[in-house]
């Protein structure tokens, strides 16, 4: 099922995309990805008959989780893109955080402070957790998976390697947009196997595939797990292959400036652009 959050009333609801547009259902975001899988058998039991549809250009849509409860991220998870950075495969995730303050939606626009001379883009599969996790198994680890999304973790990367923590080039406002849809994990058949791309005003620079992770989705929900409870509405962005910015020679490097756009496309899950602004 392909999801989608749209603004109405004063809150946010879940739609379902369908070939014939958009059902409007009366489920909360807030209630949905508190009860995670619970609340989505709760969605397909309730939309079987629905035969009104909204056209989702008519729609205020919202990033596919709006109000994410742990943010965690995984750095240098894809083979080439450790190689691309000069840096050696982690014999662990290389996990990291963001805060809610970075989340965006589909078409939103980055704001850019004057200052900011090094800003990259991340393509990402972001992974959205349904039911709550604690020393999971890598064998059980997709099961509490509620579904995946597009994601952009943009950097800062003078901020981030400022110091040995990355946090600061990561978190500014706005730089983890997500989305447009959540497509539920009983469509993906195989979150290792889907093909991943970048496009920087128009010119493809990110293209791989997620068979190239060094840690699967399953390992790193398994991993994360073993230290902390991940909860529904958890989200996991899982790393970026090769492409970026600072996998460039030095001589080479254009970084992001206000006005360039950048989108992310996940085999499966639509398209996520969005646009830099001067903040």
């Amino acid at each position: 099922m392909r999801l989608l959050m749209f603004h109405t009333q004063g809150d946010i609801y879940v739609g379902i995309r369908t070939d014939n547009g958009v059902i409007r259902t009366s489920i909360k975001a807030s209630y949905f990805f508190k009860e995670g899988w619970r609340a989505y058998e709760q969605l397909r039991q309730t939309t079987l008959d629905i035969s009104v549809y909204a056209q989702e250009e008519d729609l205020e849509l919202a990033p596919a989780v709006p109000d994410p409860g742990k943010i965690i991220c995984v750095g240098l998870n894809y083979r080439k893109h450790a190689a691309e950075s000069g840096m050696d495969e982690p014999e662990y995730p290389l996990l990291f955080s963001k805060f809610n303050n970075t989340i965006a939606g589909d078409g939103d626009e980055i704001p850019m402070s004057d200052d900011w001379n090094q800003v990259d883009y991340e393509s990402e599969l972001v992974v959205v957790i349904g039911k709550e996790a604690k020393n999971v198994s890598v064998e059980n680890a997709l099961d509490y998976v509620l579904g995946y999304c597009n994601g952009n973790d943009i950097s800062e990367r003078a901020l981030q390697f400022r110091s040995g923590q990355w946090l600061l080039g990561k978190t500014p406002d706005k730089f983890l947009p997500i989305g447009p849809y959540l497509v539920t994990a009983d469509t993906i058949t195989d979150p290792q196997n889907l093909v991943i791309r970048g496009w920087f005003n128009g010119e493809l620079r990110q293209e791989s595939n997620t068979s190239d992770m060094i840690f699967s989705v399953a390992e790193i929900i398994a991993y994360a797990s073993e230290y902390m409870t991940l909860y529904p509405g958890d989200i996991i962005s899982t790393g970026t292959p090769e492409g970026v910015i600072l996998g460039y020679p030095e001589d080479e490097r254009q970084w992001m400036k206000p006005g360039d756009e950048y989108t992310v496309e996940i085999e499966g899950l639509g398209k996520l652009t969005n646009k830099m602004t001067k903040a």
